[in-house]
């Protein structure tokens, strides 16, 4: 995967994107159902309602772990994904159609695992406030203009304000 195979790009939020979640999920359940132990979630920005977003969509399968779940990365490329080894010490990672076009990011992940729960928590605190998630498309865009042809550094540089929601959610969901 290249760092210059396509412009990070933030278009306004597309109220298409959670069906066309649905339809990518119902494929996803045939392909995957010999490694899914749980569901297959929307994550990501265009799981937000309203959140200005890279036009991809991003889903999260659960698996036991990713050893097992090894042969269903042969069974997704056969399904038009492309599969990159991006972060394989937490993940199996996948983009369709190519690099260079993307629609989307599939993710699959082991279920409850700190990556699958920080996941889900952004996305719901996220969801159940709005101006965080104001906050946050404000930053991505800015981010998109500095580091256009740059997806890794762009992706790195939301760390600090992802980490940030992360502890907000952590103390509304805490003790």
């Amino acid at each position: 995967m290249t760092n210059t195979s396509a412009p990070v790009r933030i278009a306004p939020y597309d109220p298409k994107w959670p069906q066309l979640f649905e339809q990518e999920r119902a494929a996803l359940a045939v392909t995957l159902s010999p490694w899914l132990v749980g569901p297959i979630e929307h994550i990501g920005s265009t799981a937000v309602p309203g959140l200005a977003a890279k036009p991809v969509i991003d889903v999260m399968a659960a698996v036991r772990d990713l050893d097992s779940s090894r042969p269903a990365i042969e069974a997704l490329t056969k399904v038009g994904y492309c599969y990159w080894p991006y972060r394989e010490d937490v993940m199996h990672w996948f983009c369709k159609p190519s690099d260079a076009l993307r629609t989307h990011h599939l993710h699959l992940v082991p279920l409850r695992s700190q990556l699958w729960l920080d996941r889900l928590a952004f996305r719901d605190y996220l969801r159940s406030n709005p101006t965080i998630a104001a906050e946050y498309a404000t930053l991505k865009r800015e981010l998109a203009r500095q580091y256009e042809w740059d997806r890794e550094t762009y992706t790195d540089a939301k760390l600090p304000f992802v980490e940030r929601v992360l502890k907000l959610a952590a103390r509304r969901d805490g003790p």
